[in-house]
């Protein structure tokens, strides 16, 4: 009887908690399907007593949230892409072999994540001047994988690491050069790892906004979330179309998410135990 109150009590209290969380994000959705007059007439936080979804096509079009959405997968894609693909070369060297000053290397690589962002914008947005890159896709896309790329190879040089080292040594006997063992041997291996990796990374990139209007100017080319404080000055007062863009803006991460779920939960605690 215990034990089943226990249960009782505990899958009460998670549904408490889900109805928490979700209740923004419900209210968002259905406020994006309101009309303007509606919301004038009743308030924000009133019941819905229209439906309409020309909201989403103002945000879609008038609110540039197509264009921004393309910025934000030009600077997201490639940035995971290369952000793992080093990651992955580096941890490979790093795990596989007797480096001197490994350890160091890996603490000097994880110690830029360690330094509060906000220090760095000044000179960041400075070295992009200097280099021509400032106001363009490409100093966003470097800044991205130059900032992630310490973390990524910290988790999968502890992946990496405890993976057989017999393997690596029978390919070694039957003729396989590093590079084949990295990328027909390891890296197949370390696919878990990699997934979840992309997942996350995925979803901090697509989802930055500090960096973006750090190095970018033009209202053409910041990516979605930047987009959406643009929107809100131009929509000031459409409370609808604001929650419309939120909600386009929204929707990759979840499919994503959705898509790389276990891998994505599971690489919460990758490195943890290993």
């Amino acid at each position: 009887m215990t034990r089943a109150l226990r249960t009782g009590a505990f899958h009460t209290g998670m549904v408490l908690l889900s109805v928490l969380w979700l209740a923004p994000v419900l209210w968002v959705v259905v406020m994006s399907t309101r009309t303007f007059d509606d919301i004038a007439a009743h308030g924000v936080g009133s019941l819905p007593h229209s439906f309409t979804l020309d909201t989403y096509r103002q945000a879609w079009t008038d609110g540039g949230e197509l264009q921004a959405l393309i910025n934000s997968l030009l600077v997201t894609v490639p940035s995971v892409v290369l952000s793992l693909m080093l990651a992955a070369v580096a941890a490979f060297a790093l795990s596989r072999y007797r480096i001197p000053g490994r350890r160091t290397i890996l603490l000097l690589m994880l110690a830029g994540n360690l330094l509060p962002p906000q220090i760095l914008l000044i000179p960041v947005a400075k070295f992009s001047e200097l280099t021509g890159l400032y106001d363009t896709l490409y100093a966003l896309i470097a800044v991205q994988v130059g900032f992630g790329l310490g973390f990524y190879t910290f988790v999968l040089y502890g992946f990496m690491r405890d993976l057989p080292r017999e393997i690596q040594e029978a390919a070694m006997i039957d003729g396989a050069g590093p590079g084949q063992i990295f990328g027909r041997i390891i890296l197949p291996l370390t696919r878990p790892a990699l997934a979840a990796l992309g997942a996350l990374s995925f979803t901090w990139i697509f989802n930055d906004l500090l960096w973006a209007i750090t190095v970018l100017r033009t209202d053409d080319k910041m990516p979605v979330t930047p987009a959406l404080l643009g929107l809100q000055g131009q929509f000031v007062s459409s409370w609808s179309v604001i929650a419309a863009g939120t909600v386009i803006a929204a929707v990759p991460t979840v499919a994503v998410f959705l898509r790389f779920q276990k891998h994505f939960v599971s690489g919460l605690a990758i490195g943890a135990v290993k």
